[in-house]
């Protein structure tokens, strides 16, 4: 058993922090506001609203929190940020999706203090962090990769060391831009063809039998046809990404004119008001397009 704090209550943090005290762990969890703590009550984790409290004697310290932002007021805040106050022992894993030069930033920052840490960004949603079958990818030190990785098991499906932890944060937000822009070119597509007035259902059923269609392109189809879009991977959060993405491309003036352009289309669902609906809604804007110029 380890003493981990777990820093950051929202979807994801508060599924991941129950995930390992149902795996035995000592886990102490802290959020800005305690309302999003609630949902642990009734477990054996514990409460806290002082960030130095959560991380006393932890040996390991998670953090999912939102954007840049709210992770460097976790690590580098002058007055209670976690950096200056964490034992040379204790190994930080920052799971959030942040951009590339505040992870340049915070490495160096790290490398200063003379701490350990990893990043951690996760693939998969709510369902996932659940079932702990979440894919880790892993940057970092080779040697702490693998004193955390027992640690990190229980929550993964898989686990993978990309490199350092530049890496690992520009691999997370690769494959979040690869799932976004299919889904944004899916979406599209639907529209057109509602307003050929064609069968969308076989169409589809036909292109996600052709080698062109991932799987998660087929399966995000097919809620759409369905309308289903209960919140695992809201609108919202898909176009924080994509703004993550585009600024790290600019600050490594990098050519990315698709991944503008599918951003574009996220911030327009933001817009309409479909930011809290899942990632497949994101179709709503074609179709409501569609009925709106008939």
């Amino acid at each position: 058993m380890k003493k981990i704090a777990f820093l950051g209550m929202g979807a994801m943090g508060s599924r991941m922090a129950k995930t390992l005290s149902d795996a035995g762990h000592s886990v102490t969890v802290w959020n800005r506001s305690l309302e999003p703590t609630k949902v642990l009550e009734q477990t054996p984790v514990t409460l806290t609203s002082r960030l130095c409290d959560a991380i006393e004697n932890a040996a390991f310290i998670f953090s999912m929190v939102r954007d840049d932002e709210a992770s460097q007021a976790i690590w580098l805040d002058k007055q209670n940020g976690v950096l200056s106050t964490m034992s040379k022992d204790t190994i930080a894993i920052e799971c959030s999706t942040l951009s590339i030069p505040f992870v340049q930033t915070l490495s160096e920052q790290f490398r200063q203090a003379d701490r350990k840490w990893l990043t951690a960004p996760v693939v998969g949603s709510r369902p996932q962090a659940e079932a702990g079958q979440l894919i880790f990818m892993l940057g970092g030190d080779t040697n702490i990769v693998d004193h955390a990785s027992p640690i990190i098991e229980p929550m993964a499906a898989a686990i993978h060391h990309v490199g350092n932890q530049v890496a690992s944060i520009a691999t997370k937000l690769m494959v979040n831009a690869l799932f976004g822009t299919q889904l944004g070119a899916i979406a599209e597509l639907i529209g057109v063809a509602k307003r050929a007035g064609i069968d969308t259902e076989k169409v589809l059923q036909a292109i996600s039998a052709t080698p062109v269609c991932s799987p998660a392109a087929k399966a995000a189809a097919d809620a759409m046809v369905a309308e289903a879009w209960s919140p695992a991977f809201p609108i919202e959060l898909v176009a924080k990404d994509f703004l993550l993405l585009n600024h790290s491309s600019t600050a490594l003036n990098a050519h990315t004119p698709i991944i503008s352009a599918t951003e574009n289309v996220y911030i327009e669902g933001v817009k309409q008001g479909y930011g809290h609906d899942n990632i497949t809604g994101i179709v709503q804007l074609y179709t409501e397009l569609s009925r709106q110029n008939k």
